[in-house]
């Protein structure tokens, strides 16, 4: 293996693994840490990969992988931030006019999706920010295609009740 051909690669790659794992983590530090020990892990396997593999999908397993391990030893930060996520978003209700409508929503939608399950996050965000297909999407979550597009769906249809408000999801 070539360092320059890693160098490339990390390039390539390095700002779109942190985006991911800062939507997953919520967490500039926790990114930053996350994605640095991707890219060196990636470096170590780099010599054993195929040269016919998928290197993004690769390296987005690797990512998923650390951040499933980062949440099953962080899980009560991980549950304090949930509720630290749905005070804010209840503050932003009650003072509508101090905060713009866009950015009300947007904080509503990263607070929906920091609650959902690991799985329908991980593929929500893999599919719909970072725009994987369902095969790679997969590989990374240690499942088959047709279960990406399940967790996606999924996450999609408990967005949108979240969305919809209570009073919609009682009457359905």
């Amino acid at each position: 293996m070539s360092d320059t051909c890693f160098e490339a690669l990390m390039s390539e790659h390095h700002a779109e693994i942190f985006r991911y794992i800062l939507r997953v983590t919520g967490r500039r530090s926790d990114a930053d840490d996350l994605s640095q020990e991707a890219f060196l892990r990636a470096f170590r396997a780099y010599g054993s990969l195929a040269p016919e593999a998928n290197t993004r999908a690769w390296l987005f397993t690797i990512a998923t992988n650390l951040c499933r391990n980062h949440f099953r030893a962080q899980k009560r930060r991980r549950l304090a931030y949930a509720q630290v996520s749905a005070t804010q978003g209840d503050r932003h209700d009650e003072h509508p006019g101090h905060v713009q409508t866009g950015r009300e929503t947007g904080q509503m939608i990263e607070g929906v999706v920091g609650r959902l399950p690991l799985k329908q996050r991980l593929a929500f965000i893999q599919r719909k920010v970072h725009g994987l297909e369902y095969e790679a999407i997969g590989q990374s979550l240690r499942c088959s295609a047709e279960s990406a597009r399940a967790h996606v769906f999924q996450a999609l249809k408990k967005i949108r009740q979240a969305l919809d408000g209570p009073g919609k999801e009682r009457s359905r």
